[in-house]
């Protein structure tokens, strides 16, 4: 596609930032799931929950919390693929070492609208339906998996933020080294 007609900007997000900000929407998360669970549940369920981690072993909960990040990152990957042009071949899986994170990265421009729907993907399919489904199960692990994806949806929230503001109809590129994107706004008038 030519982009001559469009001005192109860099926005990224701080990795550090985002860390700490997943701790404030984990708690939010925590609130907003584990608050309904407990008025329909009762508080006894709680001795519920923690019966369930005595039970597991350390290795359940952190095999289950990596299958959840690698289902989050796939969610992305699917949707990223449904949406350009090259399918698959413009997606590129992988983990920036320096701060261990995980990432789908699309390698072909998106338009916003397209890129948006890929962004929050694996926060509703990986992170708030699974805590729904906890709370209307009454099954606290579930509950707590749905809680802990839906906080470590933290960068994608974040990188939301940057971009809800933008023409739908615009592109967006990720940015292949950075937590981020390029925007690519359509030129109007005399520049």
């Amino acid at each position: 596609m030519d982009f001559s007609q469009y001005h192109k900007e860099m926005q990224t997000i701080d990795l550090v930032k985002a860390n700490f900000q997943a701790l404030l929407y984990f708690a939010f998360f925590t609130v907003l799931f584990a608050t309904p669970y407990l008025l329909i549940w009762g508080f006894n369920s709680i001795d519920l929950i923690l019966v369930d981690f005595r039970l597991l072993t350390i290795s359940g909960p952190v095999i289950g919390i990596l299958f959840g990040i690698a289902l989050h990152e796939l969610v992305h990957g699917i949707f990223f693929a449904r949406y350009a042009k090259q399918g698959f071949r413009s997606v590129k899986f992988g983990v920036m070492w320096k701060m261990l994170t995980p990432y789908a990265h699309c390698k072909e421009p998106l338009k916003v609208k397209h890129y948006i729907k890929a962004l929050l993907a694996p926060l509703i399919l990986v992170g708030i339906l699974p805590a729904v489904a906890g709370i209307a199960l009454g099954n606290a692990p579930l509950l707590l998996f749905g809680i802990v994806l839906s906080g470590s949806a933290a960068g994608d929230l974040m990188i939301y933020n940057l971009i809800r503001k933008e023409s739908p109809e615009d592109y967006v590129q990720d940015h292949p080294t950075e937590a981020g994107y390029w925007i690519y706004r359509k030129k109007t008038g005399i520049n």
